[in-house]
């Protein structure tokens, strides 16, 4: 009896085995290729952080706004900012969209590096606003928007 028990417990063990390897070698298999790893930062290369939550000025140097998100397609390709303008302390603030290359990049006092904007904050002020819908986690227009931190609630 005990070796029937024994022939069993290892054809249970051999079997799981067996099919635990076939299915991380199907899971290998659907992720693609291994992926490169580099051994150095492609040139002209800069960290998001250089854009998010930074001021954004107008040629004057006038403060018009600050990036609120970067936004990038499915390749990775980065595509377009949403911009918060006017408000104050974040009450009143609007969330316009922009195409990633009208914000570019300059220098001033010891280098310090800063974002400008060919544009005017009353512009921004009065171009279509954008809402972050937290249930698609996706960006809408104002209006179209139907999540949120406090949904309608059904009667």
């Amino acid at each position: 009896m005990l070796k029937i028990a024994s022939a069993a417990l290892l054809i249970a063990l051999t079997s799981t085995v067996a099919g635990a390897q076939t299915a991380q070698q199907r899971s290998a298999t659907n992720a693609g290729p291994a992926a490169p790893i580099l051994t150095s930062i492609p040139a002209e290369s800069a960290t998001v952080t250089h854009w998010y939550k930074q001021s954004v000025y107008d040629p004057q140097d006038n403060k018009i706004g600050e990036v609120m998100d970067v936004l990038v397609d499915k390749s990775g390709k980065t595509t377009a900012m949403i911009v918060g303008v006017g408000g104050f302390l974040g009450i009143g603030e609007k969330d316009v969209a922009v195409p990633f290359n009208a914000i570019q990049t300059t220098t001033k006092d010891n280098n310090k590096w800063y974002l400008v904007m060919n544009a005017t904050k009353d512009a921004l002020k009065n171009a279509p606003g954008f809402k972050y819908d937290r249930n698609t986690m996706t960006w809408a227009p104002e209006k179209a928007t139907t999540g949120g931190p406090n949904p309608p609630r059904s009667k």
